[in-house]
């Protein structure tokens, strides 16, 4: 083999590591300063109501504590504080005065942040409350494979500028993984993301509450349901595009939440969850508009902006994985 053939193979590495670099390295897509909202539209940035619906759920993880004397609300993945800033806005004042908000996120500190909002590069270990993670996991990088034209399962490996090969067979624990959560058959093409690294990302956050609940939003898949070729993707100001592990945009993929569940965890649809917070969508009685025409007109307006959180094929078909720690499940 030549110098130049080494130099060559150096450069493919697996998507786990390639979108590792690309995304949280220095100069990397998630430290870049306009932040995660100049590229895609989440149910954070959609509207004031998803925040409102999160305050609504840590007041109830709060009254299942006992009232604590410290209430403690983890944003992990926290963007620029967008979701932190909202829940805080929008707790009753007693509650307020007694919650903790920690914004988990590896950029800087943006300007003008609430100063009571703790900046933290990881979660705080031993909290008391809720532990909200709203589009992370699907953030975390994991390996790719695919089946090879002699029905083998193979890592897929990948250069700077997109460009892909086949490597080694895929063996030990992501074999197994693969085996229990997302089996492919012997079908040249087929592809799979192997979510372990999610799910040993989501056990050690859920690890950091000693009480409460951990609450995981991500646009996700199940058994029995998996995409025949797999979902990564990227996106850059505000539209989809082809991954490319160069620090250039977004690289996302759909997220098996089944597979990251702990014991006692379940997963229920977005809309379920959201109209179980009181998100419901329904228009406002008719009779308001002659009655109260400002107040119909803010209605209509809150209608549509939860109907949008809870549509089927948009930000409804999100799932929510909700797993309680030492309290009863608030849904």
């Amino acid at each position: 083999m030549t110098a130049g053939t080494r130099n060559e193979w150096q450069e493919w590495r697996g998507w786990r590591a390639a979108a590792q670099d690309a995304l949280y390295a220095p100069g990397g897509f998630y430290r870049r300063a306009e932040g995660p909202a100049g590229h895609f539209r989440t149910s954070v940035h959609a509207t004031p109501l998803f925040a409102g619906a999160v305050a609504r759920l840590l007041c109830r993880v709060d009254e299942a504590l006992g009232r604590p004397a410290v209430l403690d609300f983890v944003d992990m993945a926290a963007g620029r504080g967008e979701l932190a800033g909202g829940v805080l806005a929008a707790l009753p004042a007693g509650v307020a005065a007694r919650t903790r908000v920690c914004a988990v996120e590896i950029a800087e500190r943006p300007a003008g942040l609430d100063h009571r909002i703790e900046w933290l590069a990881e979660p705080p270990r031993g909290t008391t409350g809720l532990l909200f993670a709203n589009e992370w996991l699907d953030n975390v990088p994991l390996e790719v494979a695919e089946v090879d034209a002699a029905g083998v399962t193979r890592l897929v490996l990948v250069r700077e500028d997109g460009t892909e090969r086949l490597g080694e067979p895929v063996d030990g624990e992501p074999a197994r993984w693969l085996e229990r959560w997302w089996p492919l058959p012997g079908e040249e093409g087929l592809r799979a993301e192997i979510g372990l690294s999610r799910d040993e990302a989501w056990a050690a956050a859920v690890r950091t509450l000693r009480r409460g609940l951990a609450v995981a939003v991500d646009y996700a898949h199940t058994a029995g349901a998996r995409p025949p070729f797999g979902t990564l993707t990227g996106f850059r100001e505000g539209r989809e595009t082809t991954p490319v592990p160069d620090g250039s945009c977004d690289l996302t993929a759909h997220v098996a939440l089944d597979a990251c569940a702990l014991p006692g965890g379940r997963v229920l649809p977005q809309r379920e969850a959201l109209r179980a917070l009181g998100v419901t969508g329904a228009r406002p009685p008719l009779t308001l508009a002659s009655t109260d025409p400002a107040a119909y007109v803010r209605a209509l307006a809150g209608a549509g902006e939860a109907a949008e959180l809870t549509a089927t094929g948009g930000l409804g078909d999100f799932g929510w994985l909700v797993q309680p720690i030492g309290v009863e499940d608030p849904f």
